[in-house]
C-alpha cells in the first residue's frame, strides 16, 4: 500500500487541490465584484427610507421578522411584503389595527407600537425600498 501512494503523490495532490480551490475562490470573487454593482440600488435611498430603517431598528422588528432572510423566524418575512400585500395602505392598516394590549393567550400576536402617521409612511417607504432590491429570486416563494 505504501508503494502505491507515496508522500510525493500526496504532496502533489495537496498542492494541486489547494491551487485549484484558490483560483476558484479568486474567480468567484471577481465575478461577484462584477455582478453586485449592477444589482445595487442605493441611489434610490430617500430620507423617508432612512427614517423608516430607523423606525425598523428602534422597534426591533428584526427580533421577530426576517428581512431578506436575515433576522428571527418568529414572524413572516417582510422583504417582499409591499408587493405581496398590495402596497402601503395595507401595511399601515395592519400595523394600526394591532390590539393595544395584545391578544390574551396568543403569544405570537404583533404588539401595538403606536407609530405616528409619519413613522408609518417612513416604514412603508423602507419596506417598499427593500422589496425593490434584486435578491436573485429570494425568498423562493411569494409568502416568504
Amino acid at each position: 500500500m505504501s508503494q502505491a501512494f507515496t508522500k510525493s503523490m500526496a504532496r502533489n495532490i495537496f498542492f494541486g487541490g489547494s491551487t485549484f480551490f484558490f483560483l476558484l475562490l479568486v474567480a468567484l470573487t471577481f465575478d461577484t465584484m462584477q455582478v453586485l454593482p449592477k444589482r445595487d440600488h442605493r441611489e434610490n435611498i430617500t430620507p423617508a427610507v432612512e427614517r423608516g430603517k430607523l423606525v425598523w431598528e428602534k422597534n426591533n422588528c428584526i427580533g421577530c421578522h426576517t428581512l431578506l432572510g436575515e433576522g428571527a423566524y418568529y414572524a413572516p418575512e417582510l422583504g417582499n411584503v409591499y408587493a405581496r400585500r398590495g402596497g402601503g395602505e395595507f401595511i399601515k392598516a395592519w400595523i394600526k389595527s394591532r390590539p393595544a394590549e395584545g391578544t390574551p393567550g396568543n403569544r405570537r400576536q404583533m404588539p401595538q407600537f403606536n407609530l405616528t402617521d409619519q413613522e408609518l409612511d417612513d416604514m412603508v417607504a423602507f419596506l417598499k425600498w427593500t422589496g425593490e432590491i434584486n435578491t436573485a429570486k429570494w425568498p423562493p416563494n411569494i409568502e416568504g
